[in-house]
């Protein structure tokens, strides 16, 4: 919980444009994320609903944080508890709530249903997150019903309902000068753990040591929480071999054999936010020529993604750079038979690719690994075509790709997964590499803030001696 006062003005000038886009009359809830139980008497690590976090920067369970058009702030959390405090840790409370987080009031949480009727009164729209907390609906027209019963002594009730996360997922979309510093250092942590994890992997196999994908999750972990992440982004992916192949393979016991590759998509959360990096490694530090074939493919297709990443481009455009590399580099490797498939256009066009590169080449990077924000232009949503997709027959809607703007932030992470199949040249067979880089737009470019690990053959070989 930070609660200095450059924080303070940040996170109060949240609050303001929401209060400003909501209107006079407008109040917003946003309660946090629940606590969730593991097992009998354990509950998982806690993480804050970063909605919450984004406008408060609080981080205790069991908080609301009610905003009303005029820019009055709200903070309802659990109170001071000696005994509780003693098992579970020191609370703020609502007494020291407004000075340590910045705003106007603070109540105890046992107290949101009596007030939160007299908050609502006068207002004409409540503002909520959809869908996005269980029987919060129900729990938002328990509170009008009082209003309603009392209409006819002068109450002014509510009379529309609306989803908070449309105004609050486009302002999130842009990261300010203080979640790109955020981000930044998260990518830096993260970036160690992946050196770690590359190194060991090399020294252990140099040593004759048997090596698991635990021993290079362990590292992983071992980094993050050294230079101060709470925890991992999300669960880490150690593909060793042809696991590689297998896009949300989790790190687990595999064998990590001499002259096989590695495949690490792990980054660690830094103050709710979150860094996200893929790379491919040899385990014994020495690419074979098929895997740098391959490799190099991969890094060409990144760098054409890389170079359609800037602000006025379409967010399309990195993938469709990295399809036109990757296409015309499985038919001059011979993953793709032109005599069967066509030239380069018509791979493109049937989607010949796809058995060797099935997902995007990005999405949205912040709070959340896949963050929020629309991938569709809002002011062309409207011009909406359609089309026959090649693979699977069905009616596709296209509207035009999301114009990327100086702050966004996303991921460009083109990929190849070769399995063994009939045709498909033996030497590939079981190789699955990809490569995951964290990008700030800018207006001349992207700003690559995960490339504290390297990327090239010989700087991967290198780094592995070291």
């Amino acid at each position: 919980m930070n609660t200095d006062s450059a924080a303070h003005a940040n996170y109060h000038d949240r609050r303001a444009r929401l209060a400003a886009h909501m209107g006079s009359h407008g109040i917003a809830l946003i309660p946090t994320a629940p606590e969730q139980q593991r097992n009998r008497d354990a509950d998982f690590l806690y993480r804050f609903d970063s909605y919450f976090h984004y406008l408060s920067g609080f981080t205790e369970p069991k908080a609301w944080l009610v905003i009303t058009g005029s820019g009055k702030t709200v903070l309802f959390c659990l109170p001071k508890d000696l005994e509780r405090e003693t098992w579970d840790g020191i609370r703020l409370g609502p007494q020291a709530a407004p000075a340590a987080l910045g705003v106007d009031e603070a109540y105890a949480i046992d107290e949101l249903d009596t007030r939160m009727p007299l908050l609502m009164d006068g207002c004409d729209t409540v503002w909520y997150p959809f869908a996005t907390h269980k029987g919060l609906e129900a729990r938002v027209n328990g509170w009008l019903q009082p209003l309603r019963d009392r209409v006819r002594f002068g109450t002014l009730c509510p009379s529309a309902q609306r989803d908070l996360c449309e105004p609050l997922d486009e302002m999130r979309l842009v990261k300010d000068s203080f979640e790109q510093a955020t981000m930044r250092r998260a990518a830096q942590i993260s970036a160690g753990g992946h050196i770690r994890a590359m190194q060991l992997s090399a020294r252990m196999l140099r040593e004759g040591k048997e090596v698991r994908e635990y021993h290079l999750d362990a590292e992983l972990l071992h980094e993050f929480r050294r230079r101060g992440s709470q925890c991992p982004a999300y669960g880490s992916i150690v593909a060793a071999g042809e696991n590689a192949c297998v896009l949300h393979y989790r790190a687990d016991a595999g064998l990590v054999r001499d002259g096989e590759l590695v495949l690490i998509d792990a980054g660690c959360e830094l103050d709710g936010y979150a860094s996200d990096i893929t790379r491919t490694f040899p385990a014994n530090g020495k690419f074979s020529g098929p895997q740098r074939a391959l490799y190099e493919l991969v890094l060409a297709s990144q760098q054409a993604a890389v170079n359609a990443t800037h602000a006025g481009a379409r967010f399309t455009d990195p993938h469709e750079a990295t399809v036109k590399v990757l296409a015309q580099g499985m038919l001059d490797l011979g993953l793709l038979d032109a005599n069967q498939v066509g030239n380069l256009q018509d791979v493109i066009e049937k989607r010949a690719y796809f058995a060797f590169y099935m997902h995007r080449t990005g999405h949205w990077l912040g709070m959340d690994v896949h963050d929020c924000g629309a991938y569709t232009e809002p002011s062309e949503i409207g011009q909406a075509t359609t089309r026959r997709d090649a693979l699977t027959g069905q009616t596709i809607v296209n509207r035009p790709a999301r114009v990327l703007r100086s702050g966004m932030v996303l991921t460009i992470e083109p990929g190849i997964y070769v399995r063994p199949a009939p045709g498909v040249p033996e030497q590939f067979h079981g190789i699955g590499i990809r490569i995951e880089d964290d990008a700030i737009v800018t207006d001349t470019g992207c700003e690559l803030i995960s490339r504290g690990v390297p990327v090239e053959v010989d700087a991967i070989e290198a780094l592995m001696r070291g």
